[in-house]
């Protein structure tokens, strides 16, 4: 990605420096593009082999193929009488029973010409026997049955094989595991199944004033939200949170959290310009990228690569954490997770609105009838009551400033 007045962004790397200072300016476009960029070889598709019964929501990292045949023997279709079609064919006809067939394991004697095998739906159907007689068409009396109509060859026998051959493919690679997979896997025997091993997603809160919810703030503190709302956004996306840490201003502090093992590394706050911002002022020298992205709330952004391990930073207010995560980083978990992505529609404007020149706006609504969209927060990074009353971000383009009701928007659900 090119910035038009700094030149090639470089990828950082251990020990590489890139661009630094303030005077940073990315579109939307250009920001995405360097992120998804950066994270492509920790994303990586990676198998790893998981048990069956933990699947339901993975993604096959390979072509499944069956071990054996689907049905595993000839069996019935119906609890009725196993016969031989051409002795049933001048129907009514009767046959003496003798035997019967149970579904459990068994090796049922071959059926003789001229005879009725009672046989349980799922049982072994006899060799000899190439037909199957529901017990709606049947009347038993004595050791004998009477059979109401005929049936042709085949009828409610599952033949061996007739689901699923020895070496069929029983899943695709990139198949998102739903029930119904899980199914045919535990029905072909299988215990285990090849996956897309789940991004592993380190999350650092940053900033002395934060306390923990179920602490008493004193004056001057604000709980931590943005731990708790990026591990349910991590979760939600089909990656996993390999550790969750607030630090303090105290670099020392940020050092020991990025220690933790981690496929790449989210941390929020400490990014801005003023003082104590503890991030930029231990990445920054290291070689992260540092800036201010053109979108509010969300505005200041870095990057940067610690021990071969990639960070993204978001701003600490708590809208734009969440905003920059479902911008920036949710498209790139979800596809790796074989999920979909945010719904993106367009929707009529309840009411007008104003934006601000040059930034893309991402303001918090709610769907209504009609197609429409209410405004139902402020553009305040603070607003979190206003974000959870929110199902859609209303996107206004950079170019408009100002936009009247009934107007078409775009929105991503949220």
């Amino acid at each position: 990605r090119r910035n038009r007045r700094l030149g090639p962004r470089a990828r950082p790397g251990d020990g590489e420096v890139l661009m630094s200072g303030h005077d940073h300016s990315w579109s939307v476009e250009e920001h995405a593009a360097h992120v998804a960029d950066l994270l492509a070889p920790a994303l990586a598709p990676r198998p790893e082999t998981i048990p069956v019964n933990d699947a339901l929501g993975r993604v096959t990292s390979a072509a499944v193929l069956s071990p054996v045949d689907l049905p595993l023997f000839r069996n019935s279709q119906m609890d009725g009488f196993a016969v031989r079609s051409a002795d049933v064919a001048p129907a009514p006809t009767t046959l003496p029973i003798v035997g019967e067939v149970a579904a459990r394991p068994s090796s049922p004697p071959d059926l003789a010409p001229g005879t009725a095998v009672r046989i349980m739906t799922g049982a072994v159907v006899p060799n000899g026997a190439d037909a199957v007689i529901p017990v709606e068409d049947t009347t038993s009396e004595g050791g004998t049955v009477t059979i109401s109509r005929g049936r042709s060859v085949g009828e409610f026998v599952r033949e061996r094989g007739s689901d699923l051959r020895t070496g069929d493919e029983l899943l695709p690679a990139g198949q998102r595991l739903a029930s119904r997979h899980l199914a045919v896997l535990a029905a072909a025997g299988l215990t285990e199944i090849a996956v897309i091993a789940r991004p592993r997603v380190s999350i650092i809160t940053t900033g002395s004033e934060l306390v923990q919810p179920g602490a008493t703030p004193v004056l001057g503190q604000v709980f931590d939200s943005n731990g708790t709302a990026l591990a349910a956004a991590v979760v939600a996306a089909g990656a996993v949170v390999a550790a969750r840490a607030h630090v303090t201003d105290d670099p020392a502090e940020l050092i020991a959290a990025l220690a933790v093992p981690a496929d790449l590394v989210l941390t929020s706050g400490g990014i801005s310009m003023g003082d104590y911002e503890v991030v930029r002022e231990l990445l920054e020298p290291r070689g992260a990228s540092v800036g201010h992205v053109a979108m509010q709330p969300g505005g200041p952004q870095a990057t940067a690569v610690w021990e071969g391990v990639p960070v993204i930073c978001f701003p600490g207010n708590p809208v734009s954490t969440q905003l920059s995560f479902e911008v920036f980083v949710a498209p790139l978990l979800r596809t790796v997770a074989g999920l979909p992505q945010a719904v993106r529609e367009r929707r009529q404007l309840s009411d007008a609105v104003v934006s601000v020149a040059g930034r893309r706006q991402f303001l918090r609504g709610r769907a209504a009838e009609g197609g429409r969209v209410v405004i139902a927060s402020g553009p305040g990074s603070h607003l979190v009551a206003g974000l959870a009353a929110s199902d859609l971000l209303v996107i206004i383009p950079e170019d408009v400033t100002a936009l009247n009701a009934g107007d078409d928007v775009e929105t991503w659900a949220l």
